[in-house]
């Protein structure tokens, strides 16, 4: 079992408590795809964006897996999913790149911003055709000067129709080279930025989704995060940190709903018994539990190896995987327990299917992850050279 600190349990319980209390009205938000903009102003009062970064751009400096830990209390705690999420989105998109990437320059204009939650961030990664082929990348960023001209469309950006920096990722190399792609820090209000209108969805409905258009829009060499060429690089470290933060979240989504499940099926009774005594009840609450517990291990352990400086590339898609479908399998089975109710919107635990069913395609969809496994073992080809080729590119450029 894991051992937290006393600071890290507090912070934990400020984070469910505060969830808590942004719960109210969340299915109406969800019914209308409404951004709980009042949410992000509490969640920015507590400090939450800058939770883990430097001290010196106005964060608290602390660990990933303490900001796992506040995320598995957030969720927890708050019934409206899209706004976790979208708060996550936030920290892993746009400031995790900008610390760990950006010059001192950019960092100082940019980075408090961020970290006080004053500006929202998202990134532009997938295209309408690319999916998540990466290499497949249209949007190109040319060179004039002391500038970069960028040009194309991305798909599929969260935040995008609130966003007020967007980190953009295109290709200034030779198509379908790992190292032609690099990472911009993008401003909407540049000229030539434009999204598309908010779009409907499945589930996350309170998580603004739009395309993103850019139309000659010229940036500063110095908004490069990183090196030109180095954008693969960028976008794996945030992909480490996007699956961990935010399943974490999920994480704490997970427990909440097996404690209701477990106080359902102990106060519900039918033909004179609580159906917790029926073995199709207890089994389901059971594999729930199995799955949750699975979960958190992957997740932490996962995250320690990373924090320690070791390779997680395995790791990362088991547990992209194991978290992700066990949470869609958690939410099918709490809306089987609860019947009627579990199917009508006022119980959540269908909003939660909705939602769960995301989990496993954002971040890299459940058939890559076992693609991307399936390379790892040295069974495709094609799939081992693209891993092959990014190590290369690692090895150059660190």
């Amino acid at each position: 079992m894991r051992h937290w600190t006393d600071e890290q349990r507090a912070l934990r319980t400020t984070a469910e408590a505060v969830g808590a209390d942004l719960g109210a009205g969340h299915v109406e938000r969800d019914t209308h795809g409404e951004f709980a903009w009042d949410g992000w102003r509490h969640l920015r009062g507590i400090g939450l964006f800058g939770t883990p970064f430097d001290s010196a751009w106005g964060g608290a400096g602390l660990d990933l897996p303490t900001l796992m830990y506040v995320f598995e209390g957030l969720g927890y705690g708050c019934p409206d999913a899209g706004l976790v999420f979208s708060a996550c989105t936030h920290i892993v998109s746009t400031g995790v790149p900008l610390q760990r990437f950006g010059s001192k320059e950019l960092k100082a204009r940019h980075l408090p911003r961020v970290c006080a939650g004053d500006v929202i961030g998202a990134h532009a990664i997938t295209e309408p055709d690319g999916g998540s082929d990466v290499l497949a990348m249209r949007t190109t960023a040319r060179r004039d000067g002391e500038e970069f001209v960028l040009d194309g469309s991305k798909a599929f950006v969260t935040n995008g129709p609130i966003a007020d920096l967007v980190v953009v990722y295109a290709r200034t190399g030779a198509p379908g080279h790992l190292d032609g792609i690099t990472a911009f820090l993008v401003p909407t209000d540049t000229a030539g930025v434009a999204h598309g209108r908010p779009l409907t969805k499945m589930g996350l409905r309170t998580s603004p989704l739009s395309e993103l258009f850019l139309s000659d829009v010229r940036i500063p060499r110095s908004h490069v995060l990183g090196t030109v060429g180095s954008g693969f690089l960028v976008l794996d470290e945030v992909m480490k940190w996007e699956i961990l933060c935010g399943f974490a979240g999920i994480l704490g989504e997970m427990q909440h709903r097996l404690e209701r499940c477990v106080e359902h099926a102990r106060g519900r009774s039918q033909f004179g018994r609580h159906i917790g005594a029926n073995q199709a009840v207890s089994h389901r609450i059971v594999d729930m539990q199995i799955g949750l517990e699975t979960s958190r291990k992957w997740l932490y352990d996962t995250a320690d190896k990373f924090t320690a400086g070791q390779s997680v590339a395995t790791d990362l898609a088991i547990t992209k995987l194991v978290v992700s479908e066990a949470n869609v399998a958690s939410a099918l089975a709490a809306v089987q327990i609860f019947g009627g109710h579990g199917y009508t919107a006022e119980y959540g635990l269908e909003g939660d299917l909705r939602n769960a069913v995301a989990g496993t395609i954002y971040s890299g969809t459940s058939e890559i992850q076992r693609e991307r496994l399936a390379a790892f073992l040295g069974l495709t080809r094609a799939a081992a050279r693209g891993v092959k080729d990014a190590r290369g590119v690692k090895e150059q450029t660190t």
